[in-house]
């Protein structure tokens, strides 16, 4: 495949803000450096992470992204796609492979993307572009908290924001570890999250985490972020886990104040409170398309965007609420 273009229209940022300070722009084609490929995007999935990065917010995330702008300025780091130029020394990798990645730091929002070769995960024939790119930060993340948490077979597990990205990939990934799982999300989604696997669900505007039964739960995933922590501590049993995927805070710190928080309440504590560091992990990836390729589980897509509209699905997704997944096309 050859690349016939030296520059495509992209959705970059110059500095940090709302979605405002997103616009469809004209850039160079990116070309690939040692250990990369350059990648024809087909579908990006937009992800929190992508809204925090465009916000700079907390703005302890600038240490990582750039200090007075995005280090990154095109928006949208999980994509799927297909190779059509290697950088030098790659070699697991061919052109015309499709594969899905998550991109450090952005890039997805653009006709052409470069990703370390080094985060390719191949997809099977069968799976299409758009749950692919759904899977990689959100998918990954919901594994990783179910690692932390050791969740298994027989284990009883509160999902705390079951109808979001993560929260519907976590779900669906403790049932098939064999787990009894519960759900707190939105009435006008619980039946969807009981579709997805939960045997119990309650709409959070009426039952809050302090109103279920105390000692009840093996592990608790909160994703939401909001309940107390104390509150969070007496759900689980002596030995069992809470496990935090997000958490609110200021806007200088984000949620290092909670953090800090849980990691006093968890000293001589029989019923730690964690805190998850989702990373970017392949192994992991590579086993959610093959989950995803066979049936075994099912990436929630709200909805799918054009490329023109891709301002659009940004606003969505920073709005809150998304259930599920948003997807972007690429021209």
């Amino acid at each position: 495949m050859t690349v016939v273009t030296d520059t495509m229209p992209a959705w970059r940022q110059h500095r940090y803000g709302e979605v405002g300070t997103v616009a469809r722009e004209e850039a160079p084609v990116p070309a690939p450096g040692r250990g990369e490929v350059l990648l024809r995007v087909q579908a990006t999935g937009l992800n929190n992470a992508d809204i925090r990065v465009m916000r700079g917010e907390p703005l302890l995330v600038r240490a990582a992204f750039g200090l007075r702008r995005p280090r990154r300025p095109i928006r949208g780091m999980d994509v799927a796609g297909t190779v059509v130029a290697l950088g030098e020394a790659v070699t697991a990798v061919a052109v015309g492979d499709r594969v899905v990645a998550e991109l450090p730091g952005g890039g997805g929002l653009a006709p052409y993307a470069v990703a370390p070769a080094s985060r390719l995960v191949p997809v099977a024939a069968g799976l299409d572009p758009e749950r692919a790119a759904a899977l990689p930060i959100a998918g990954g993340t919901a594994w990783q908290a179910l690692e932390l948490g050791r969740v298994a077979s027989g284990h009883r597990v509160l999902v705390i924001g079951a109808s979001g990205g993560v929260g519907t990939f976590s779900v669906q990934l403790a049932r098939l570890r064999g787990a009894d799982v519960w759900a707190l999300c939105g009435e006008r989604n619980r039946e969807l999250v009981a579709d997805l696997g939960a045997s119990r669900t309650f709409d959070y505007r009426v039952v809050a985490p302090a109103g279920l039964p105390a000692g009840s739960f093996d592990v608790v995933i909160d994703i939401a972020g909001t309940a107390p922590l104390r509150d969070l501590q007496r759900l689980v049993h002596e030995g069992g886990t809470v496990v935090m995927v997000s958490g609110e805070g200021g806007r200088l710190l984000g949620p290092i104040g909670r953090l800090l928080r849980a990691a006093l309440l968890s000293i001589g504590s029989k019923r730690p409170v964690r805190m998850l560091a989702a990373a970017a992990k392949p192994d992991v990836l590579r086993e959610l398309v093959a989950l995803t390729a066979d049936g075994r589980l099912r990436p929630v897509i709200e909805r799918t965007f054009g490329f023109d509209e891709a301002d659009a699905a940004l606003a969505h997704v920073a709005a809150g609420h998304t259930v599920g997944k948003v997807v972007v096309r690429a021209p």
